[in-house]
């Protein structure tokens, strides 16, 4: 029997004890027919992934759930949603954890929650170029991590913080619809911007910047307003920047 609400925030959970992937069964259903707003939520991933295809360990105890937004926006604005749902991740996180100081959890462009500087929870969104809905996808690491990340990983348990899969889902997925009414379909993206801005991982900070052909270094200067890094090359000059890895040079 599902552990999870039927309802959570007035949408629709779908439970699985096991998928290949959250994200695969949502965007099934959008090809298929428009499946109206919902969330579908594993306890197991067979065949998790994270953003370039890569492997996303999925073990039973985090959280793996994925939201099918429908009609979120205009085509143009649609991929700002990615930092609507990393503000709502925070937001959940820190109601799910009210002893964790709020300047540990860090925002890492373009959809990693950091915690002390090691990988918490990514997010997925996909879709943005198909038939008028986004799969929004959030992998949580609530009580183990996995080891085998280009970066450290960490986990909440590990932190202190005892919060189940289902206890961050009936946290996020109310944040999820107050940050949504905030950014207004892209209306209202300058602040969504500026509260990204503010849990934002390496501002002003030095960088590298990895990408499908070349690596990049420089200062994490600022977003621009449609949610793209803007760095500053040791030259001075400044580069706009789509999609990427980010780290920082000390580590």
């Amino acid at each position: 029997m599902s552990r999870y609400p039927p309802k959570i925030a007035g949408i629709p959970v779908l439970w699985f004890a096991t998928l290949a992937s959250t994200n695969a069964e949502a965007l099934a259903r959008i090809g298929e027919d428009s499946p109206g707003q919902l969330w579908i939520v594993a306890d197991r991933q067979s065949a998790g992934r994270g953003r370039r295809g890569r492997g996303w360990t999925s073990e039973p105890g985090n959280l793996y759930a994925t939201r099918i937004i429908t009609d979120p926006a205009p085509a143009a604005a649609t991929p700002e949603i990615c930092f609507v749902a990393a503000l709502a991740l925070h937001d959940a996180v820190l109601g799910c954890c009210p002893n964790l100081a709020p300047e540990r959890l860090r925002l890492k462009w373009p959809n990693d929650l950091l915690l002390d500087g090691e990988k918490l929870a990514g997010i997925l969104v996909e879709g943005i170029s198909g038939p008028g809905a986004v799969a929004v996808g959030f992998g949580v690491n609530c009580c183990i991590h996995p080891k085998d990340l280009p970066f450290p990983a960490t986990d909440l348990l590990r932190a202190g913080c005892v919060a189940s899969p289902v206890t961050v889902l009936e946290a996020l997925g109310p944040a999820l619809e107050r940050r949504s009414r905030e950014w207004d379909r892209g209306r209202n993206f300058g602040s969504i911007r500026s509260a990204w801005l503010a849990r934002a991982s390496g501002l002003g900070a030095a960088i590298e910047v990895r990408l499908s052909d070349r690596t990049l270094e420089g200062t994490f200067e600022a977003l621009d307003a449609s949610g793209c890094l803007v760095l500053r090359r040791p030259d001075g000059a400044r580069e706009t920047i789509r999609a990427g890895d980010v780290f920082l040079v000390d580590g």
